[in-house]
């Protein structure tokens, strides 16, 4: 399709919050890294649906640089989410690498991840362009925007429209943060497609202090909603301690968050009282 318009550029796509029939709003998505244990994820789930986040996410299956490494808990991983969520009535978020673990993300969770990793997966993309379930795509380490629509068409090229994109960062030669997050990916994004898209604070960043401007960013760019990492004891994690929010600091956060939309939409709604706009 050299020079034509791909499909991503031409469908209307739903947003996040039509897909899932929730109210207009920001999406939150956060739980931990890893499903490490029920008891884990529950207390991690109990505290974010407090807070009114509806996605919960947590990895199953764990795509780890070294081998050696915590690689997740697999199905029982994926049946812990499937309890937790059913629990409490959320949405759940976990990632699959096979095209032979595509029945279980259908049967365990609401949305199944492709990460990074697996961003030119194509065996693994046409086989999600077959099925009609929600696929929340992250953009690879090393991938151009275009690069990452195009990884997109696969799965939409298949027939599945469901599909909801995930800026995640580059590697680029800053070593301040874990990746590079390319802010200007999502208005490139939203002039191209009609693709809803998320920003995934934790792996961009690799640390927590500066989450909140960056969040602010993000969202004033026009992303969708916000994906982050949350555990209950982010020093006992088996992985990503450091990016990683306590339950204390996200309840902070999304506190600080909705209070300065809520003070701009304050000061609008003078200026536009007062003939300041």
């Amino acid at each position: 399709m050299n020079g034509e318009k791909l499909l991503v550029q031409e469908l209307a796509f739903p947003t996040i919050n039509e897909l899932f029939g929730l109210p207009k709003g920001k999406i939150i998505v956060a739980g931990p890294c890893a499903v490490e244990s029920e008891k884990e994820l529950d207390a991690v789930a109990r505290s974010l649906k407090e807070c009114g986040v509806r996605f919960l996410r947590g990895g199953a299956f764990k795509p780890r640089t070294s081998p050696y490494d915590f690689q997740g808990l697999g199905e029982e991983g994926m049946k812990i989410i499937d309890r937790v969520r059913r629990r409490y009535d959320m949405l759940a978020v976990s990632e699959i690498m096979d095209v032979r673990d595509i029945e279980l993300g259908m049967r365990y969770t609401d949305v199944i991840q492709v990460g990074a990793r697996n961003m030119q997966n194509f065996s693994l993309l046409k086989e999600l362009g077959r099925i009609d379930f929600p696929v929340v795509l992250k953009r690879g380490m090393m991938t151009t925007v275009r690069e990452f629509l195009l990884a997109a068409e696969y799965i939409v090229s298949g027939g599945n429209q469901k599909v909801i994109l995930c800026e995640r960062g580059i590697r680029t030669f800053e070593d301040s943060t874990r990746n590079t997050l390319d802010i200007a990916c999502i208005p490139l994004v939203k002039t191209q497609s009609s693709l809803p898209i998320l920003v995934d604070l934790s792996h961009s960043l690799g640390r927590k202090d500066i989450a909140l401007p960056v969040a602010r960013a993000a969202l004033a760019c026009g992303a969708d909603g916000l994906m982050l990492e949350v555990h209950n004891h982010p020093r006992d994690a088996k992985c990503d301690k450091a990016q990683q929010m306590d339950l204390t600091e996200f309840r902070t956060f999304l506190e600080q968050l909705n209070k300065r939309e809520d003070d701009a939409d304050v000061i609008a709604m003078e200026a536009v009282s007062t003939g300041g706009l």
